[in-house]
């Protein structure tokens, strides 16, 4: 199962050099760049943990490449994204969001239905992850 969030969720995992140049076009756009992990990645789970202090002032690639790095050997074991945003409009609206690291085993979700009154269906999505604890959900078994 590969988890498809954000822009670019359907290529193949970028490489650092794609990441980078990502990262140049979203600063050449004036839009600040923070990052962001969680190791519950459900669709309707928007507020992941924050690595660190978003980027508002920072115009070097190099630096946000290296605080990623950083963020990679801590928790390298979970899903990590870069945000940028727009501040054109007056407001933060998100401008570019894609995963820049996953874990090594992506268990997927479950589709589970059940039978509501009048015999209306409800589904919801679960994570197989969320079996076992956290920081443990995505280490090998």
């Amino acid at each position: 199962m590969h988890l498809t969030q954000g822009t670019f969720s359907y290529l193949p995992p970028l490489t650092d050099d794609e990441i980078r140049a990502q990262i140049d076009y979203a600063l050449a756009n004036e839009w600040p760049i923070s990052i962001e992990h969680t190791d519950d990645p459900h669709p309707r789970n928007v507020y992941w943990e924050m690595y660190g202090q978003p980027m508002f002032d920072e115009r070097n690639s190099e630096k946000i490449m290296a605080e990623l790095g950083k963020a990679r050997q801590e928790f390298g074991d979970e899903y990590i994204k870069i945000n940028a945003f727009d501040r054109s409009l007056g407001r933060q609206t998100l401008a570019l969001s894609f995963i820049v690291n996953r874990p090594g085993n992506e268990p997927g979700f479950a589709l589970e239905r059940t039978t509501s009154t009048d015999r209306v269906q409800r589904y919801t999505l679960r994570s197989y992850a969320l079996d076992r604890p956290k920081g443990a959900r995505y280490r090998p078994e």
